[in-house]
């Protein structure tokens, strides 16, 4: 059986959440400057907010230590006085993953939708959901929340204009989990700024596929980000020396995101090659995620699971997660890990039960990111 590679993380297809630093990031960490950020004075941080405002197309940027924390503060800014909701897929990790962040901090109602393709939200699932007026027996629509990507599925450009130009033309604001909207940009050639152009915030990750060892950021207008200083201090999220965490983010975006289409390009890969095997994926494989089908591909996931085990390569569930750190031998023996379990499902007797189970994340109905 061959190797996995020389990285602790080379065999995890768990998710791109297990990436870790890279050498030049602990040494960039090491290097860091030392000011404090809760009084603004962190040059590394203050250049890393920068950055990340000049590729958005944003006025102004904010650290986060967190995706949760920039999702949840990003929503809260654009809401006052209930009774208000929030609109998001029902999948959306804002609403679903977040702890009810949204029900606890920001007091609001979710409107949470079933897209009709069963891919993404278009504008006619949002005109058809969005609560408009005055009705005293509702909670008005103040946010609409776009998830891209959403399980590695990039939401077309032209649909997330339909549905910002609609929400804005009824006062409603529109916010995105950007956590993976680095995959979208290096999947389309769409700049983040393009993106972003539609958004009245975003929050973005750097611990997942950029694989900086913590935190995110949100991007919105100066004003919000003047009003999230403030929450983020009030959650706990006003750190003293942040320049030790952006530091890393600063190389994670000048070295990792490039490496994106590379891992892309292994996922499409990977696509082909269990096609052949008769292993099909529940949504499309756009970034760097494929979902497995396991009754369309007739695989029985507690043997996958036994066989990953065996072939030394980490899985959870039927989701599968390409990430920079994963070497080519690991993606071979979780090819010949599939391929056995899809030959030991085929021969079993009817009513088998596996004793080894999946640990339910891997549907669509639960397919992002459990942080």
């Amino acid at each position: 059986m061959a190797t996995t590679g020389s990285s602790r993380v080379a065999n995890e297809f768990r998710s791109d959440t297990f990436t870790t630093p890279t050498q030049s990031m602990l040494e960039a960490m090491a290097n860091a400057t030392m000011g404090d950020d809760v009084y603004e004075e962190d040059e590394t941080t203050i250049k890393f907010q920068k950055e990340v405002a000049r590729l958005t197309g944003m006025e102004d940027a904010l650290f986060m230590l967190s995706g949760t924390m920039g999702n949840q503060i990003g929503v809260r800014v654009h809401l006052n006085q209930p009774p208000h909701s929030v609109l998001c897929d029902y999948r959306a990790h804002v609403y679903a993953e977040e702890g009810s962040g949204l029900a606890v901090l920001s007091q609001a109602m979710v409107t949470p939708i079933h897209p009709a393709n069963g891919i993404y939200l278009t504008s006619e699932d949002v005109k058809s959901w969005v609560v408009l007026g005055d009705d005293i027996h509702t909670a008005p629509t103040k946010v609409i929340s776009l998830e891209v990507t959403i399980g590695g599925v990039v939401t077309p450009i032209e649909e997330i204009q339909k549905i910002s130009e609609f929400a804005h033309a009824n006062d409603i604001k529109v916010h995105c989990d950007g956590a993976r909207l680095w995959n979208a940009s290096a999947a389309t050639g769409l700049s983040l700024a393009e993106y972003c152009q539609y958004f009245d915030s975003v929050s973005m990750c750097v611990s997942k596929g950029l694989g900086a060892p913590v935190g995110g950021v949100l991007v919105t207008t100066k004003s919000n980000i003047k009003r999230a200083r403030w929450l983020r201090k009030q959650m706990g999220g006003g750190i003293r020396q942040a320049g030790i965490l952006t530091s890393a983010a600063l190389v994670a975006l000048k070295e990792v995101w490039p490496t994106m289409k590379d891992t892309h390009a292994k996922t499409k890969k990977l696509e082909r090659d269990l096609a052949a095997l008769g292993v099909v994926p529940q949504i499309p494989v756009d970034t760097n995620f494929f979902f497995i089908d396991a009754r369309k591909s007739n695989i029985d996931m507690g043997i996958l699971l036994e066989q990953c085990e065996k072939f030394n390569v980490k899985l959870m569930d039927e989701r599968i997660a390409l990430h920079h750190q994963i070497s080519d031998d690991a993606i071979e023996n979780l090819k010949a890990a599939i391929a056995e379990a899809v030959k030991i499902t085929q021969s079993l007797p009817s009513g088998y039960v596996s004793n080894v189970k999946p640990a339910g994340y891997g549907s669509t109905s639960k397919m992002n990111e459990y942080n």
